[in-house]
Order: structure tokens, then C-alpha cells, then sequence
């Protein structure tokens, strides 16, 4: 389970979970593979991704296509160092944050970093991308 994960990876940091972000792989219909950064704590809003991306729908790629495309496993994939510069949206919450902290391309391991340095090195954009709360 995802969700279980992010959050056990947040305790082990002993960071709130809305300060880990997971890296999830999408496939728009124009710009091809996009990449979305959103808490863990939290579910990736396709539709606010699609609109970000000025895209009409993205879905999320199959798990088996995420080492071919990014060079990462599901559980260590990271918005830094795919195998090439995808378009990267990171959820505006983690601008909230001095500290996020992001997979660094491992299971298990993770970079923290300022949000302006993870928004600089991956030229993201920022955007809501998360679920609102029903």
C-alpha cells in the first residue's frame, strides 16, 4: 500500500507526513510522461494535474513501465536524476515548508532539501495538485 508507505517513510524521517513528498509518473496526451510531487499524506488529483499540465486527461503509468522510463522503482522514485528532463508540478504545500523531503532514487532513502531548491533543480511548477478533503 502507497499511502501506508509514505507514511511510515515520514515517521522514519520523524517529519510531518506533509512535508514528504511522493513522485508519481503520469502520461498526458500531448506532453507525454509528466511528473507530480505531492504529499504523502495525501492522493494525487489527476484532473488538477491535466489542467496544470494543459493536458485534457493524464493517468498514471503502469508500475512495470516506471524503470524504463525513469530509471527509479515503485517506493524510490525520485523527481531528481530520471533518466530524462520530464515536466516536473510539485503540490504548492510543500512552499509552506523550510524543509520537504523527496525520495533520493532508493527505497528507503530520502534528500531533504529547502522547497525553492527542489522547484529550482527540477524547473517544476508549482501547482494544487492533492485531492481536497471531501
Amino acid at each position: 500500500n502507497v499511502h501506508f508507505d509514505g507514511e511510515l517513510v515520514a515517521r522514519q524521517v520523524k517529519m510531518d507526513p506533509a512535508q514528504v513528498f511522493k513522485t508519481l509518473v503520469a502520461r498526458g496526451e500531448k506532453r507525454g510522461i509528466l511528473v507530480a510531487c505531492v504529499p504523502v499524506d495525501c492522493e494525487l488529483n489527476c484532473k488538477a494535474l491535466a489542467q496544470a499540465a494543459g493536458e485534457k486527461k493524464v493517468e498514471l503509468v503502469h508500475v512495470a513501465e516506471l524503470i524504463a522510463l525513469t530509471g527509479y522503482q515503485r517506493g524510490g522514485c525520485s523527481p531528481i536524476g530520471m533518466k530524462k528532463p520530464y515536466p516536473v508540478f510539485i503540490d504548492e504545500s510543500a512552499l509552506a515548508h523550510d524543509i520537504v523531503a523527496v525520495s533520493a532514487g532508493t527505497r528507503g532513502c530520502q534528500l531533504l532539501l529547502a522547497p525553492d531548491a527542489l522547484f529550482s533543480y527540477t524547473r517544476a511548477q508549482k501547482a494544487r495538485l492533492t485531492k481536497e478533503e471531501e
